[in-house]
C-alpha cells in the first residue's frame, strides 16, 4: 500500500521544496488530500497518484529563471531518484514522472493517464475557491500588486493586467482553470469553487 510511504514523502518534500507564498507544505497537503479524494471517485491507481501529488513541487526554478517553465521536468527526475532510494515499486515510476511533468500549467503537457489528470486537477483546484482567493491575494501582495483598479475594478473599459491588479488574475487565469479540469469529479468541485469566488466578487463590489 502506498500509504506506508507517506511519512517519507512528506519528509522529503519538506527538505527539498523551496517554499513561497503560493507553494508551501500546506499547499502540498491540500493537493494530496484532494488527489486522494479524486483518486477514490475516479477509481484510479493510488500507487501513482499519491507519490506524484506529494512530490509534484519537489523542485522549482526561481521565479525569474529562464527555465522556470521546465521546473516540473526536473522535479520528475528528482522524484524518480528519491523513489528509487526508498525502494518504491519501479513499475509505477514512469507514470509518476508523467503525472509530475503534466501537472504544470506552464509546461502545457497533456496528461495522458487518469492518474496524471487527477494530479493536475488537484493542483489546479487549489487555485480556486476560498484557498484560491487567499493564495491569489497573498502572492499578488508579495509582488507589490494592488487588489484592484480604483476606477475600473472589473476591467470593463481597459485591458486586463494581473501584474498590476490581483482581481484581474481571476479573469486572466483562475476562472479559465475550471474549464480545463479533466475528471468529472474535479469539474463538479471546480464549479462549486468558482461560484464561491463569484460571490466574493459580488460582495467586494458592494463594499467598494
Amino acid at each position: 500500500m502506498p500509504e506506508k510511504y507517506e511519512s517519507k514523502f512528506e519528509s522529503y518534500i519538506r527538505s527539498e521544496m523551496v517554499q513561497d507564498p503560493a507553494h508551501d507544505i500546506n499547499h502540498v497537503r491540500r493537493v494530496v488530500k484532494t488527489a486522494k479524494e479524486l483518486c477514490d471517485k475516479e477509481e484510479a491507481k493510488l500507487e501513482v497518484v499519491l507519490p506524484a501529488a506529494y512530490l509534484h513541487d519537489c523542485f522549482t526554478f526561481p521565479k525569474n529563471h529562464p527555465e522556470r517553465a521546465s521546473s516540473s521536468r526536473v522535479a520528475a527526475e528528482k522524484a524518480e531518484e528519491f523513489l528509487l532510494s526508498i525502494d518504491y515499486p519501479k513499475e509505477y515510476l514512469e507514470e509518476i514522472k508523467h503525472a509530475i511533468v503534466a501537472h504544470s500549467f506552464s509546461m502545457g503537457v497533456k496528461p495522458n493517464t487518469v492518474e496524471a489528470q487527477i494530479v493536475q486537477d488537484a493542483d489546479r483546484l487549489d487555485a480556486l475557491g476560498a484557498i484560491g482567493i487567499s493564495r491569489c491575494i497573498q502572492v499578488s501582495s508579495s509582488f507589490g500588486t494592488s487588489l484592484y483598479h480604483s476606477e475600473d475594478p472589473y476591467a470593463e473599459n481597459r485591458a486586463l493586467d494581473d501584474k498590476t491588479y490581483a482581481l484581474d488574475h481571476f479573469q486572466v487565469k483562475l476562472f479559465k482553470l475550471a474549464d480545463q479540469m479533466n475528471t468529472a469529479s474535479a469539474k463538479r468541485e471546480a464549479k462549486k469553487r468558482v461560484q464561491f469566488m463569484e460571490l466574493y466578487i459580488e460582495q467586494l463590489a458592494t463594499e467598494m
